[in-house]
C-alpha cells in the first residue's frame, strides 16, 4: 500500500523559503511511469498545481509561480521535497504531496498525503 506524507515548518515570513518533504512508503520513487509532485489549496480556492519530479529526476513546474518552485529527491531515504522561494502570505495553503500515474494521457494522480498547512505570515 502506497504512502504519503507531508512534513515541514506549519509557519513561513514573509521573502523565506517555504520547504517541505514528502515521505513516500510502499513505493519506490524511481520505479518507472511514476511521478512525485505537489499541489497546493489555498483558503477559499481551489486546488493549483506546482511541479513533479519524474521517476528520472526530470522536473516539470506550473508556469503560474514565477519561477519560484523548486522539487528535488533523495532516493536513498525515498522522499521528494518541495521549495517555494520567496513566499508572500498569498502562498498560505495546504500543501500536498501526489503520486502521478504516467502510463495514462492525462496523466491522474492515483495516491496523495493529508495534507500539511502552511501559514506565510510575520
Amino acid at each position: 500500500q502506497v504512502q504519503l506524507r507531508e512534513s515541514g515548518p506549519g509557519l513561513v515570513k514573509p521573502s523565506q523559503t517555504l520547504s517541505l518533504t514528502c515521505t513516500v512508503s510502499g513505493a519506490s520513487i524511481t520505479t518507472r511511469n511514476y511521478a512525485w509532485g505537489w499541489i497546493r489549496q489555498p483558503p477559499g480556492k481551489g486546488p493549483e498545481w506546482m511541479g513533479v519530479i519524474s521517476y528520472d529526476g526530470t522536473t516539470y513546474y506550473s508556469p503560474f509561480l514565477e519561477g519560484r518552485t523548486s522539487i528535488s529527491r533523495d532516493t536513498s531515504k525515498n522522499q521528494f521535497s518541495l521549495q517555494l522561494s520567496s513566499v508572500t502570505p498569498e502562498d498560505t495553503a495546504v500543501y500536498y504531496c501526489l503520486r502521478h500515474w504516467l502510463g495514462a494521457v492525462p496523466d491522474p494522480p492515483d495516491y496523495w498525503g493529508q495534507g500539511t498547512q502552511v501559514t506565510v505570515s510575520l
